[in-house]
This record gives C-alpha cells, structure tokens and sequence, in this order.
C-alpha cells in the first residue's frame, strides 16, 4: 500500500510539481508585498507574537548580563570609596600636621620673644615625654649633662615657670613641675607684694597656698610671681593668678587656689634658666673724678701727698 505523506523534495513528478507550485506562490507573495506591503500587517502581528518568545530566550543571558554589570559596578565603585577614603585620610593628616607645625611655630616664636624680653641665658630644649601620675608630675627632656644641665635649673615657657630639674643623665634630664604634689615655690602677690608659698595639687591646672594671714589683701584674678627667695627661681618670673580664696577649716586662715600661668599640658619645647654670675667683694676702684689739671691751678698741679 502506497503513503500519501510524500516529502516536499522526494523524487516524482509529483513533488516536482508541488516544489514549482510553492515557489510560484513565494514569488508572488514576495512581489504583491513589495509593490503593496500586504503582508506589513502580518509581519507586525508575527513580530508581536514572537517577541516575548525572544525576550524570554534572550532572559537568562540579560541576567547574567545585568548581575555581571551591577557586580563589577559595584567593585568599581567600592574600589574608588576606598581610594576616597585614604585620600582624605592621608589629605586629613597633611592638614593636623599642618596645624600642629603652625602652632609649634608660634611656641617657639613666643619662647625667642620670652629669650630676648629676658636677656638671661638660658638652654632650649624639647619634651621627650611627660609623667602626669596623681602622686607626681614629671617631664623628661632631651637635654643632659653633655649640654650643661644641672641639678636645680628653672624650667620656664614662653608663660611662666613650669618647674625644675631634679635628675640629669648624660644626654636626658628629669624635670618636676609646679603642680607636683611635693613641690612647692615662694611667690608674691603682684598686687600688694605678700610673700607666700605655692604648693603643687596633684593636678596639673591648680596650686594650692594655704595659711594665708586671714587679714591679707588676695583677690580673685591677682597674679603670683617668683619671689627670688630660696635662690632656686630668679625674682619675676610669672606662676600663676588666683582662682578663688576662702577661709580654711579652722577660720584662722586664708587659702587661695590658683591657675598655672605656663601651658603644662601643652607646652613641647621649653626653656632651662642658667645661673647669672653674680659679683662678689668690694666694688672696683674707679678714677677720681675733677677738673682737668689744666684748670685746677699751680696750687693743685703742686699739690701732693704730704710726707
């Protein structure tokens, strides 16, 4: 029994027949669309029916597309906030350093004005590190005996004293300051010239003077200077102004608190005061003074000493 499901290219004249019948048909379809564009419609209404099998052929590698996009976006971005981000540290630090190299130069522009205002010898030096302990106050510097430093020199910055040297090695020195619990310094009330005795708090903004006379003129704002006795700090130099005074637990005395003049919690470089020679023994004999010997007379050009 013969099959009627004959291909399109089979061998026959049939199919021969039907292959040229087909062509014909193509042909013309062709030419009545591209004289009368019949068949726009149809290709539109196709295109709309087969474009959401193309964009859903075409979703996987959109997505994967789209994923590898947004993932390096995302390390592209990450990586420039990160750049970002150092250079405004690195820009940050150039400007804290800038500061800190402006206000170091205003230090030691106010201890070359303090130097010149003093006229005194004195040592510079630089803090190497600082020992703010309750029970003391100390301060190392880089300066030590190979550079002349001695036991006892002053301590002052471009505001006041700040202390003294208690322990000195070859190339360092220890220094205590003002607000050292065990330190104490004699001041005079700049005001009225009373003479008493600063004791250092244990912190480092405050100086206590107790046993002030219940009757002495102290006020609030009065400026303590060195008063030169003892003979460990010179006579002038600024400690301090007072902060508040009131009457002790007895009420037989006054006691005073005052504020450090010198920046103990800022200073880095400070000045060490060298002992000034003083002279010693009778004062040296000096010409006599009169009229020159052409005006004195015959009487004074003969006079003598009388045997």
């Amino acid at each position: 029994m013969r099959s009627d499901t004959a291909t399109l290219f089979a061998e026959g004249t049939v199919s021969t027949l039907r292959l040229i019948v087909y062509l014909a048909l193509a042909v013309a379809l062709m030419v009545l669309d591209h004289r009368g564009n019949w068949l726009q419609a149809l290709r539109r209404g196709g295109s709309a029916l087969v474009e959401p099998i193309h964009r859903l052929a075409a979703l996987p590698a959109d997505l994967a597309r789209a994923t590898r996009t947004a993932v390096a976006t995302q390390d592209r971005l990450a990586s420039e906030n990160r750049e970002l981000r150092e250079q405004l540290l690195l820009a940050q630090a150039r400007l804290n350093r800038l500061d800190t190299l402006v206000a170091q130069n205003e230090r030691l522009k106010a201890l070359l004005e303090a130097q010149k205002n003093l006229g005194l010898s004195v040592q510079f030096a630089r803090l190497v590190d600082v020992d703010l302990d309750p029970f003391r106050h100390r301060i190392v510097l880089d300066v030590g005996a190979n550079q002349g430093i001695a036991v006892g020199q002053p301590v002052i910055d471009a505001r006041g004293i700040m202390g003294q040297v208690i322990e000195v090695m070859a190339n360092s020195a220890i220094a205590m300051l003002i607000t050292d619990p065990t330190h104490a310094i004699p001041v005079v009330v700049e005001r009225t010239g009373l003479r008493t005795i600063a004791y250092g708090s244990g912190a480092i903004d405050r100086l206590e003077l107790p046993n002030i006379p219940i009757s002495a003129d102290v006020e609030v704002g009065d400026k303590l200077l060195t008063s030169g006795l003892g003979g460990r700090f010179p006579a002038g130099f600024p400690v301090g102004a007072i902060l508040s005074v009131s009457n002790d637990r007895s009420g037989m005395f006054a006691a005073a608190v005052a504020r450090p003049a010198a920046a103990l919690d800022r200073s880095g470089e400070v000045l060490l005061l060298r002992d000034q020679p003083q002279p010693y023994g009778p004062p040296e004999p000096q010409d006599e003074v009169g009229p020159p010997a052409s005006l004195a007379g015959p009487a004074a050009a003969t006079s003598g000493p009388q045997p």
